[in-house]
């Protein structure tokens, strides 16, 4: 037998369907309920006519309500509203919780911009199908997504427009700041539904045709002064293209854009692109006074562009900190940064000082050779306080890291500041990584990242490893060079003192049992080791009685070991 519902249940319903109605008479009589019966209908009602009651509660001006019926005052902060839109996000989008990286403040907010989100990305798949000649605006939101807010049931598609995805952009649109949109949604109509975003992100995917262009250049041009984030997936640019959506981003009246982060991947840069900068690019970098982050990665951009885009950024004086040209083909960018041509006064570069605030360099899988890593010797001159410097996926050899020590010993004039270097996949052998390693130890730079995975360097490195264990080093990354069996037994040995290291990585060494000794030798003497990562080690069945053993009374507190 069902369960009889209580009256309260059955008052919550028809306030539930009148708020739906949007019934604004109704609500100065809700919010003259006692606070207990309040608390109770903000945890039953769905987000629209949760969205009604919250946009019209009667605050002061300093912020409280008042209950007629206990004379008290209530703050604002003290109604569990948040929580409740916490809640919601959660039941629907369980999923997307872990990806939240921030911790919201406004969980209305985060559930308005995600509905609208997933409305605009089912009107995309309708717009693509080759038979759809309409307007975007009218395109129908599927049932499965309004009977999350509450709609389903109360009103026919026929008669109410809230089915409609104009509705949707008009209604929650300003609750919306970050936006990812599908090339056929970038219209002259699309500008228009978003009129009431406040975007500040904006992620394109796509774009190839002018009339797609068009479209987005007007939309952009409407958000200019509220966006700080773009980024390019899958477009085709051109030059034209590019010089009209950098136009379309400067503000008029003072002749800059508000643009932080700029992104570009996996686009088509047809000629001349690849080998030199649109001058729309150009003039971007020159107005962006706020500009921090620029990434251009797997574009098939050209060394003459990269070298372009280098000098560019020195002459300039933008507070760019984070530059990312990753799987381009750049071989040779950087020739005329070396010890004969900074020597000679024929080659000058500006006073510009942008490339001085630089802190994370990214140039993974750039078909890079030892000659470059020479080259990038010399550059980094120039780029005093850099932090963060990947150069992995590059066959710059043994010669190539042996070119790059005078930089990170601090032969130049600045000593530098890198903490974390990645140098995965790079035809090292054992000889050059232990010259590398000796060199590290006797450093004392501040370096507490380092990545040699990926290169196959046999366990004669074991030795040096060993010692390098004993400096401020926090992330090891050691996955893949072939320690074997004997190399772990060695680490194990050469381990005689506590350590710093907080993560390592050491699978893929087919260490067998000598990996789980290993492991305990370093959970006992690494005692801020939160993470480890030990997986296709061929470890037989007894080394989980020996990590086992080696957790209990290890002096840390590790969060994570991979054994896979």
């Amino acid at each position: 037998m069902a369960e009889v519902p209580s009256l309260i249940s059955l008052c919550i319903d028809a306030l539930t369907q009148q708020l739906l109605r949007a019934c604004d008479d109704l609500l100065p009589s809700i919010y003259d309920l006692p606070f207990h019966l309040l608390d109770t209908l903000i945890t039953r009602l769905p987000p629209f006519p949760l969205r009604t009651f919250h946009h019209h509660l009667p605050f002061d001006e300093e912020g409280f309500s008042h209950d007629d019926s206990t004379k008290k005052r209530k703050r604002a902060r003290d109604w569990n509203l948040n929580s409740a839109w916490q809640r919601l996000f959660q039941q629907r989008w369980p999923h997307r919780v872990k990806q939240i990286q921030i911790h919201p403040t406004d969980w209305q907010q985060l559930y308005w911009e995600t509905h609208l989100q997933d409305c605009l990305d089912e009107a995309a798949e309708v717009a693509l199908i080759p038979s759809f000649k309409g307007y975007i605006g009218d395109i129908h939101i599927s049932d499965s997504i309004l009977k999350f807010i509450g709609f389903v049931g109360n009103t026919s598609h026929s008669t109410c427009d809230h089915s409609k995805l104009s509705y949707h952009c008009l209604q929650f649109g300003s609750q919306v700041s970050c936006l990812r949109l599908q090339n056929v949604l970038c219209t002259a109509e699309t500008s228009g539904l978003l009129r009431e975003c406040k975007l500040q992100s904006l992620v394109l995917r796509c774009i190839r045709s002018k009339e797609q262009i068009d479209g987005l250049c007007k939309l952009i041009a409407q958000h200019c002064r509220t966006l700080t984030s773009l980024e390019f997936v899958h477009c085709t640019l051109s030059t034209d293209f590019i010089n009209a959506i950098f136009g379309s981003l400067v503000i008029e009246s003072v002749q800059k854009h508000e643009i932080q982060h700029l992104s570009i991947i996996a686009s088509s840069f047809p000629e001349p692109c690849t080998v030199s900068l649109p001058s729309g690019l150009v003039s971007f970098l020159s107005s962006g006074r706020s500009l921090c982050s620029l990434k251009l990665s797997d574009n098939c951009h050209g060394r003459t562009f990269a070298k372009a885009l280098f000098v560019t950024l020195l002459n300039l004086s933008s507070g760019i900190s984070v530059l990312d040209l990753s799987a381009n083909k750049i071989a040779g960018w950087l020739s005329d940064f070396n010890k004969r041509f900074l020597s000679g006064s024929h080659l000058s570069f500006g006073n510009g000082t942008s490339l001085k605030l630089l802190r994370v360099l990214n140039l993974r899988e750039n078909n890079l050779q030892k000659d470059d890593a020479e080259s990038l010797r010399y550059a980094l001159e120039h780029v005093p306080n850099l932090e963060e410097l990947d150069i992995s996926d590059n066959s710059i050899e043994d010669e190539g890291i042996r070119n790059l020590i005078p930089y990170f010993v601090g032969a130049s004039e600045t000593c530098p500041h890198i903490t974390c270097l990645k140098l995965e996949n790079c035809d090292l052998s054992g000889v050059g990584v232990n010259h590398f390693l000796h060199v590290l130890s006797t450093f004392k730079g501040p370096l507490k990242s380092l990545s040699v995975a990926d290169n196959y360097l046999g366990s004669q490195v074991a030795e040096a490893l060993g010692k390098f264990l004993s400096t401020p080093i926090e992330v090891l990354d050691i996955a893949g060079i072939g320690l074997g069996s004997y190399g772990f037994q060695e680490l194990q040995n050469l381990i005689k003192e506590e350590i710093k290291l907080v993560k390592i990585n050491i699978s893929k060494n087919r260490g067998g049992i000598e990996t789980a000794k290993f492991l305990s030798k370093l959970l006992s003497q690494a005692p801020q080791l939160v993470d480890v990562n030990a997986a296709s080690n061929l470890m037989p069945i007894e080394s989980l009685a020996i990590i086992c053993s080696a957790l209990k009374f290890a002096k840390g507190f590790c969060l994570g070991i991979n054994l896979q």
